[in-house]
């Protein structure tokens, strides 16, 4: 007996140490549908989502509950003309923990509006990898984009630890993207659908024409970032040269969509490492990083003069 004892007290530890890949908390806002809908169908769908997400097993790996990967989802709900249909925007913030410190560096910081779904309280959330389209694609839609932005948040996390670490979980939003839900209203899928959204932020992790893009997220995260608490002077001169090497993918790739998602969320991290710098690596800091950040130019004049 007491053996058995031992052995369920055993299973029982494994059971609660290990946990799904992701903490994820997802925040459904729906201030502008307007007051004549049910609240209650929001609050429902929001237990929903958080539920398929968490609950779901997204990798073959083991995590440790103190090892997922703390991401956030906001999908900010505006209401159609059909019953039960709603466009939104979906916004997706994910961090990565820094060696040897507390501090969380994002490494996700996207806002998708392309998003509709049709959804109907109660209703249950479903992905099939092999069958990701169902009868009908409105419903299915929703499922799709979570999905793929969760592949995604793997995706990154894992190149940040790894030379191509990620490639796997490129691959599975790849073939969500090649399977999506299409019909009337959907977007964001496909090539034609714009220049920055679901297709071509995959496509540009995996052609091999942007191969660099990788070396950047590893050099950035595992060789620069990670090692600030050792040496902070060797890990902001490897940060510099991320940034040299995402120069140089800017002047042979004009426009990519990657390059601006990569810097998302950046700005005031990079001014923080780079205001420890010399004169000179902080102006050459400066200067890259207002040719590649168009949207903090001014922040970077200001703060690191």
């Amino acid at each position: 007996m007491r053996k058995i004892n031992s052995l369920l007290v055993l299973l029982l530890a494994f059971k609660i140490s290990t946990a799904q890949e992701l903490k994820a908390n997802i925040t459904v806002v729906s201030n502008q549908v307007g007051t004549t809908v049910n609240q209650n169908v929001f609050r429902t769908l929001q237990t929903a989502l958080n539920t398929f997400i968490n609950t779901r097993k997204w990798t073959i790996d083991n995590f440790q509950l103190g090892e997922r990967i703390e991401c956030n989802f906001l999908l900010n709900l505006q209401p159609t003309a059909d019953l039960n249909v709603y466009n939104a925007s979906i916004t997706i913030q994910a961090a990565r923990p820094v060696f040897n410190t507390s501090y969380l560096s994002p490494i996700i910081n996207f806002k998708d509006d392309n998003v509709i779904f049709k959804y109907a309280e109660f209703q249950q959330l479903e992905f099939n990898e092999t069958r990701i389209s169902g009868t009908d694609a409105l419903v299915s839609n929703l499922t799709a984009i979570i999905a793929y932005y969760a592949n995604m948040v793997l995706a990154f996390d894992y190149a940040s630890f790894s030379p191509r670490g990620g490639d796997v979980y490129f691959q599975k939003a790849q073939n969500i993207v090649n399977n999506a839900p299409d019909g009337r209203g959907i977007s964001g899928w496909k090539a034609f659908d714009g220049i920055r959204n679901r297709y071509w932020l995959v496509e540009n992790m995996l052609n091999s024409r942007y191969a660099i893009m990788h070396d950047v997220y590893y050099n950035y995260y595992r060789l620069g970032i990670d090692k600030l608490y050792e040496d902070e002077n060797a890990a902001r001169l490897e940060l510099l040269n991320v940034l040299n090497l995402l120069n140089n993918f800017n002047n042979d790739n004009p426009n990519k969509m990657i390059n601006q998602f990569f810097f998302q969320g950046k700005s005031n991290e990079l001014i923080k490492i780079f205001s420890k710098a010399s004169k000179e690596d902080k102006s050459r800091a400066s200067q890259l990083l207002q040719k590649l950040d168009i949207t903090n130019i001014t922040k970077y004049k200001d703060e690191l003069k």
